[in-house]
């Protein structure tokens, strides 16, 4: 049995000598006893596509059932059921229409940026703030309220290194009282007066008679906050990264801007900001010559499933051409993201604002980047950079 410390610095640095490694043995048992990881391409598709026998619920199949399931923490059918609900809240018409203000938002940011000069922290200025305002905005929160709404969603983060199946869970008691009565009030008044946005939505939602909960409804709003935040933020933060360190990759998207979907596919590939996922086993199962034991967990190295030889040719180059270019960044199967148009969405226009803006872009210095701790994420806390900015266009 190997063991390592996932949440260790260095290898949140740089972990795809692990993948890599892993690869070669998965599945290999890693930490304590039934625990073990998977890192293929072929096997971590098929477990992600097999929720009957690797269920999502905390716990395993012998999950608490006193718990308020999560979407991201239940199968078929509680699974179907609330993500029918949230289905009807959140719809691709709703993602299309929201490309204008995200335009707004972009450029306001980054005109912000620029009239600060030219040293400025990404993260702080774009990555992070875009994401949170929008999602903000489409759950209906006031814009005074956002500053404790992106810590809410940092610290949920901060407790995700045990797993990405129940976040929130590691939050202090008094910081989840606080959420609850916050957005309890939201709720009791959208239900009196309903407006034209998510909590509205979810607190009218119904499929076939059956309402959210408000323990139910509390989740729901926990993981849109962490999922319509944090995964975007790192999006765009592996991103500028991936092409100051690829400049000729770069040059090839600034002389082809129509290149820039295909950019972010690889982004998502190559510096996928959800490195991983965990599923038990309801039943005994044979993989690979291994057998896995009913009750044992799986973390499912998505990262290193999208680094895979077999599926992706030369996959530690960063290649904004690929194609086909089938990354699994998102996941599959029942518990494929429901956000993801709308993370496309937000790094696509964030990016392309950011290169229309910037002349030209390099680290401030070489020094290493605080990393987001947990090893379920990939993203960097800060990222500062020296920018040459260019003049908006004259309207």
């Amino acid at each position: 049995m190997a063991t390592f410390s996932p949440n260790d610095p260095a290898f949140l640095e740089n972990p795809f000598p692990f993948y890599e490694m892993g690869r070669a043995f998965s599945p290999l048992q890693v930490g304590p006893p039934g625990l073990w990881s998977v890192f293929g391409y072929d096997d971590c598709t098929a477990i992600l596509k097999d929720h009957a026998t690797w269920s999502s619920q905390r716990g395993g199949p012998n999950g608490d059932p006193n718990a308020a399931p999560s979407m991201l923490s239940s199968d078929p059918p509680v699974h179907s059921r609330l993500r029918g609900l949230v289905s009807q809240a959140f719809t691709p018409r709703m993602v299309e229409q929201l490309e204008p203000r995200i335009r707004q938002l972009a450029d306001a940011l980054l005109d912000e940026a620029a009239a600060r000069g030219g040293a400025v922290d990404l993260i702080d200025a774009l990555a992070c703030p875009l994401p949170v305002i929008v999602i903000a905005e489409i759950l209906g929160v006031p814009s005074e309220d956002r500053a404790k709404f992106r810590y809410w969603s940092d610290e949920i983060i901060a407790g995700l290194g045990s797993g990405i199946s129940n976040p929130g869970s590691q939050l202090e008691p008094g910081m989840l009282d606080e959420m609850r009565a916050y957005f309890g009030r939201m709720v009791e008044e959208r239900r009196a007066h309903p407006r034209a946005d998510l909590i509205s939505g979810l607190a009218a939602a119904e499929v076939d008679g059956s309402s959210l909960s408000f323990p139910e409804l509390m989740q729901m709003l926990v993981l849109l906050l962490v999922a319509g935040n944090e995964t975007t933020t790192n999006l765009i933060g592996n991103a500028v990264q991936a092409f100051m360190a690829h400049p000729a990759q770069l040059a090839l998207l600034r002389a082809n801007p129509a290149l820039l979907p295909s950019a972010v596919e690889e982004v998502l590939r190559h510096s996928s900001p959800v490195q991983a996922t965990v599923r038990a086993a309801t039943r005994d199962v044979e993989l690979r010559g291994k057998c896995i034991a009913k009750g044992d967990s799986a973390v499912v190295w998505i990262a290193a499933a999208n680094r895979d030889p077999a599926v992706f040719p030369d996959p530690g180059t960063f290649d904004i051409t690929r194609n086909p270019n089938r990354h699994i960044a998102f996941g599959l199967g029942v518990h494929f993201c429901l956000g993801a148009p709308l993370a496309r969405l937000e790094a696509r226009i964030a990016l392309e604002a950011f290169l229309a803006r910037a002349e030209s872009f390099a680290r401030i210095d070489d020094a290493l980047l605080p990393r987001v701790p947990t090893f379920i994420m990939r993203g960097v806390l800060e990222l500062p950079l020296r920018v040459e900015w260019r003049q908006p266009a004259a309207v």
